[in-house]
């Protein structure tokens, strides 16, 4: 184990919210930090008298909370909306609230295996401190040292990575190999310190705050933190125990699902 990972496991732990008890604690989590931290446009709190945020989507997603291990507190939640097996055309909210480039589009094949990122989010005052920017996932560490002096690290892996542990163990359990979210720019931006970015696809536009669509090809991410990151790759994919090192042999069964990827591979290097 890297010390990367004994630190992680050493502050959180990846819940999967699965039963009604563990759903209403991400609801709540949800409203407080949409609702009420935020006031995000679109999550106005008398919409939700109960004080749990929840919407259409959530009977068809797979839900994950973040524990904080020291005060066993739940201080991070996300969902990922799976594909309508039963209705394979319906589309997901970033489809239907965005607006992609012409060059890109869902490929009709590869439905089965495209889920969503969604209600990504932190309690960011929970880990606040002086001169961060923060994003709904907490802060972007993003470094404004005088040149030449040492970036004061974190003593403990950023929370967001919680999270993106969590779904990429669900996205294997669901054979989900094409990811889609609405997020801030921001937000990729912090992704891509730990090589886990998402391709644009499309202009920003007012979907609840100023969000842009990404889509990205899973195997394709794990291929580049395999190659540049291997603590990341270590942690997220449990030592190859989630997914395999070598996907070879499962690009080349899912030869036609991975075919779409070329397009927005293209435009996430513009």
């Amino acid at each position: 184990m890297n010390d990367l990972e004994k630190a992680f496991h050493q502050y959180f732990e990846i819940v999967h919210a699965n039963t009604p008890e563990l759903l209403k604690e991400a609801f709540g989590l949800r409203f407080r930090i949409l609702c009420v931290y935020n006031d995000i446009s679109g999550f106005n709190s008398v919409n939700y008298p109960d004080k749990l945020e929840n919407d259409e989507y959530d009977s068809r997603s797979a839900h994950l909370l973040l524990r904080h291990r020291p005060t066993d507190t739940f201080i991070g939640t996300t969902r990922l909306i799976l594909p309508d097996l039963q209705h394979p055309e319906n589309k997901l909210p970033t489809e239907l609230h965005t607006q992609f480039y012409p060059e890109f589009q869902v490929d009709p094949s590869s439905r089965k295996h495209t889920a969503e990122i969604s209600r990504f989010a932190i309690l960011s005052d929970f880990f606040k401190r002086k001169n961060e920017h923060y994003t709904l996932a907490g802060p972007v560490d993003i470094p404004t040292r005088p040149a030449g002096k040492p970036h004061e690290r974190r003593r403990f892996p950023h929370p967001m990575l919680g999270l993106v542990v969590g779904i990429i163990q669900t996205c294997a359990q669901y054979e989900i190999y094409y990811l889609l979210s609405s997020m801030e720019p921001a937000l990729n931006k912090l992704l891509g310190f730990y090589g886990l970015q998402l391709n644009s696809i499309g202009p920003s536009t007012d979907y609840h705050g100023l969000r842009s669509p990404y889509h990205v090809c899973l195997l394709d991410v794990l291929d580049r933190i395999y190659r540049d990151q291997r603590t990341i790759w270590e942690l997220v994919t449990d030592h190859g125990n989630i997914w395999p090192a070598d996907l070879t042999l499962l690009r080349q069964q899912n030869r036609r699902q991975l075919a779409d990827y070329g397009s927005a591979r293209i435009l996430g290097n513009q």
